[in-house]
């Protein structure tokens, strides 16, 4: 059995103004992709950051490789790992070539310059999103989702062993939902990874292996998704009754 690539020990996220929730002990293997499903604000935005080094947890632990992530330093840290945030802030003017070689900087050591190598990763990553052509184009020209696929190139740039994508489909129209989607599906296949929240139920069901359920109580519940797709478990999760069938072999959830 491969070694874990993340794995949460009694951890307890901090969200202010509310009291702490259920600990989480799991561990996400190669191989695995991981959802997380829950309400707006029980934490799942807060969760990914907590992942990957940003927040400090509540209590409890959070270990990359084996080793606690608090020990590690920031450039191992991303060299290991990928954080799509859900909003992108730019600060500076920059390209789209240079904003996904961003992907490349954890390589690099002091007043290294990316190398020919480094550019074609990046290109390669651009072309997967459907980004080819628009290298040269400044990012304050790019419409919501071009900037969300320029995330998930830049994270591909990062070659990473674990992706966390926090609503990796933001923006996105049905085509490219789909396509950012399988780009995760096929990184996984290569070994690695992958832990996003996503809205959408029915995204979940196809895309992922493993769910987590965050509840506004503060409760959790992890498992196989096949297991985790319970009309009752999802009605309570989001306060709203649901109807179910199936498409093409699929569970589908819709309200009712």
């Amino acid at each position: 059995m491969a070694a874990s690539l993340l794995t949460m020990d009694d951890l307890v996220i901090h969200i202010p103004e509310r009291p702490p929730g259920s600990p989480l002990n799991l561990a996400v293997a190669p191989g695995e992709c991981w959802g997380i499903l829950g309400p707006n604000g029980v934490g799942k935005t807060t969760l990914l950051h907590t992942l990957a080094g940003l927040r400090a947890p509540h209590r409890g632990e959070v270990r990359l490789g084996g080793e606690p992530l608090a020990r590690l330093g920031r450039q191992g840290v991303a060299r290991r790992l990928a954080l799509v945030f859900q909003d992108h802030h730019d600060g500076f003017p920059a390209t789209v070539l240079e904003t996904a070689l961003i992907g490349r900087h954890p390589y690099l050591r002091a007043w290294d310059v990316e190398s020919p190598e480094d550019t074609a990763i990046a290109a390669e990553a651009l072309a997967r999103v459907d980004l080819a052509g628009l290298e040269h184009r400044l990012i304050a020209t790019l419409s919501g989702g071009e900037r969300q696929r320029l995330a998930i190139a830049t994270a591909l740039t990062q070659t990473p062993e674990l992706f966390l994508l926090d609503e990796p489909t933001n923006h996105l129209d049905l085509h490219h939902q789909t396509r950012v989607l399988a780009l995760v599906h096929a990184e996984v296949a290569r070994g690695r990874a992958a832990v996003l929240s996503l809205h959408d139920i029915n995204l979940a069901a196809r895309h992922c292996d493993r769910l987590l359920l965050l509840y506004p109580d503060g409760q959790a519940c992890w498992g196989p998704t096949a297991e985790m797709l319970v009309p009752e478990a999802l009605e309570r999760l989001y306060g709203q009754p649901l109807a179910t069938g199936s498409v093409a072999g699929q569970p589908v959830f819709v309200p009712r």
